[in-house]
């Protein structure tokens, strides 16, 4: 079996319009996700009455229902729910709107246990020591907590993230133009999917190194606030399989020293 390289060609250069669609889901889903699963992170942190149960409850929900269920209920359920309130131009309203809300959904249930988890692995000592060198209990927040809970957060919003980027791929089952839309689009002429789909699937690849490349500088900036850090290279911190090892020093017995320790005791 071989490759109709020119037709991978036609598609990438076709394709390419499908990217801004996709950047901007995954952009506007992570702007409007990030605040409101940090707000909702600290409502489940400090059980604040009625709207945690709310959020537990809405974050397990969110979590165990497959993504494309919820894209197929929206889809199909929202606009019927519109068109009573609105009238029928709630079917006319653009397809990528509801991508919006899906993925957005979607992230914010994740986003609040990622920054529930890191701000838990902030030790409650840090909030002392603010405390007894004269700063407010906010200052000492926003100051020395939210730092250290950032740089425990990062690696899981990038996996988040990358998870999203993925995931926006489901788009098109809402008729947005994406890149998945338009190499389906140019495939069904032909019937080309493998090369359609291999063309989609650099796509993807280019996009999700991109992603964890910007969240590695992120990382890296954040890790001053660290109070021990180790420099790794950006193809160390994606290719490496290695465990961290811990090294001890060997200690050497000499029988001079034991004999002085032994006189004294």
């Amino acid at each position: 079996m071989s490759l109709d390289t020119n037709f991978m060609a036609q598609v990438f250069k076709t394709a390419i319009a499908g990217v801004p669609v996709t950047l901007q889901i995954v952009l506007v889903a992570l702007i409007v996700s990030l605040p409101i699963g940090f707000i909702f992170a600290l409502v489940r942190i400090y059980r604040v009455k009625i709207l945690s149960p709310l959020v537990r409850l809405y974050v397990s929900f969110v979590r165990g229902t497959p993504l494309i269920a919820q894209i197929l209920i929206i889809y199909s359920a929202f606009p019927s729910f519109l068109a009573t309130i609105i009238g029928k131009s709630a079917f006319s309203i653009d397809p990528i709107n509801y991508a919006y809300i899906v993925f957005t959904l979607n992230s914010i249930a994740t986003l609040t246990e990622v920054f529930r988890s890191a701000l838990q692995t902030v030790d409650k000592g840090q909030l002392e020591a603010g405390l007894m060198v004269g700063m407010a209990p906010r200052q000492t927040f926003v100051r020395v907590i939210l730092p250290q809970a950032l740089v425990s957060a990062l690696p899981n919003i990038t996996n988040a993230t990358l998870y999203l980027i993925k995931n926006s791929s489901l788009a098109f089952i809402m008729s947005v133009k994406d890149i998945t839309a338009i190499a389906k689009t140019q495939a069904a002429f032909s019937y080309n999917f493998l090369e359609a789909y291999l063309v989609v699937w650099v796509y993807y690849l280019i996009i999700a190194y991109a992603a964890e490349l910007l969240f590695w500088f992120l990382e890296r900036y954040f890790s001053r606030f660290q109070r021990t850090t180790t420099a790794k290279s950006f193809n160390w911190h994606l290719f490496s399989f290695k465990q961290p090892t811990t090294t001890v020093a060997a200690v050497q017995y000499d029988p001079k020293k034991e004999l002085v320790n032994h006189a004294h005791n």
